[in-house]
C-alpha cells in the first residue's frame, strides 16, 4: 500500500537548522577567512543560505579585523554641545542636526564632560530651574584600537549607545555609536531619514528649513526655492540634486559637510551607499552673501 503522504520523509530530511546546513556545507572547512568568505558565496550559489544571511555572516567575519578607528565619525565632523550655551541655542542645535545623543563639552571641545540625550531637553523646558549638568549621562571613552567585537559586547553590557574615541595621545579622535558597529554586520540601518520615495522628496521643518532628498530632480528644487541650480561646467548635465552637489564638491559628500549654491546652503544629513540620501537646505544668510 502506497504512503498517502509521500512528502513526509522529504520534510523530515530537511529539518536541519540553518547552522547545521552551513556546518555540513563547509565541512571540513576552509583554513583562512578569505576561504571562508568564498565558501559562503558558494553556499549562497547552492541555495544553502540566502543572500542576506551571507552578507551578515561576511560582516561578522570582516568585523573581527576592524577597530573603533575604522568606523568612527571623525572629530572634525562631530556635532557637539557647549554646556554654557543658552537653552534656545541648545534646542536649535538639536533640531538642526537631528541626532538623539550629543557629546557635551565645557571650555575646549576636547573637554567632553558627558552625553546629553535630546529627549532630556524636554525636562529642561518644563523645569527651567533644572541645571543641565544634572541631565548629562556619563561619557564612555574608548581607544581607536578597540576591537569592534569587544566594543559591541561593551555596548550591550553597559547599555550605552555612544562612545568617544580617543587617539594614542589621549585626544578626542571621534565618536562611534552602536548603530555604526551593527551596520558592519547588517548593512545600512534604516532610520527616520529613510522615507519611501512616494511619500515626497522635500519637507518643511519646524525651524523654517527644508529636508530635501538627494534624488530630488534639480528642476523640482529650482521650482521650490525659486533658484537656478546648474553645473559650473556647461557640458555636465545632472538629473538629481545629490549628483549635482557631489560633482560641485569634487568628492562623495559625508555627513555634516556643507556646500553653498545659488544662495542656498546644503548640509548633508544622511548618506547611504556612497550617495547623499538627505540634505538640509536653507537660504544663505544675507550678510554671508554680501560679505
Amino acid at each position: 500500500m502506497s504512503d498517502p503522504h509521500p512528502s513526509r520523509f522529504h520534510e523530515k530530511e530537511d529539518k536541519r537548522t540553518f547552522l547545521q546546513k552551513v556546518a555540513e556545507f563547509i565541512s571540513p572547512g576552509p583554513d583562512s577567512r578569505t576561504g571562508l568568505i568564498q565558501t559562503l558565496a558558494e553556499a549562497e550559489d547552492n541555495q544553502v543560505i540566502g543572500a542576506e544571511s551571507r552578507v551578515m555572516l561576511e560582516g561578522v567575519i570582516r568585523m573581527a579585523d576592524m577597530t573603533a578607528g575604522d568606523v568612527m565619525v571623525a572629530a572634525t565632523r562631530m556635532d557637539l554641545i557647549d554646556i554654557d550655551a543658552p537653552f534656545d541655542e541648545l534646542l536649535h542645535d538639536v533640531i538642526q542636526t537631528a541626532h538623539s545623543r550629543f557629546p557635551v563639552f565645557e571650555g575646549e571641545k576636547e573637554n567632553i564632560i558627558g552625553i546629553l540625550l535630546a529627549k532630556d531637553l524636554l525636562k529642561l523646558q518644563r523645569a527651567p530651574q533644572l541645571n543641565i549638568r544634572a541631565l548629562l549621562r556619563p561619557a564612555v571613552f574608548v581607544p581607536e584600537t578597540k576591537a569592534l567585537n569587544d566594543l559591541l559586547r561593551d555596548f550591550r553590557g553597559n547599555r550605552n549607545h555612544l562612545a568617544i574615541v580617543i587617539d594614542e595621545f589621549g585626544r578626542v579622535a571621534g565618536l562611534i555609536t552602536i548603530e555604526d558597529v551593527l551596520e558592519q554586520i547588517v548593512g545600512e540601518i534604516e532610520d527616520e531619514f529613510d522615507i519611501p520615495e512616494d511619500e515626497g522628496d522635500i519637507f518643511g521643518l519646524a525651524d523654517h528649513t527644508y529636508r530635501v532628498s538627494g534624488d530630488t530632480p534639480i528642476e523640482r528644487v529650482n521650482e521650490t526655492f525659486a533658484v537656478t541650480l546648474a553645473s559650473t561646467d556647461p557640458e555636465d548635465e545632472f538629473d538629481t540634486i545629490g549628483g549635482l552637489i557631489a560633482h560641485e564638491m569634487g568628492h562623495v559628500p559625508k555627513r555634516g559637510e556643507q556646500h553653498r549654491m545659488a544662495g542656498l546652503d546644503f548640509v548633508v544629513l544622511h548618506t547611504k551607499g556612497g550617495a547623499v540620501r538627505w540634505f538640509k537646505v536653507s537660504p544663505a544668510a544675507t550678510e554671508d552673501l554680501t560679505g
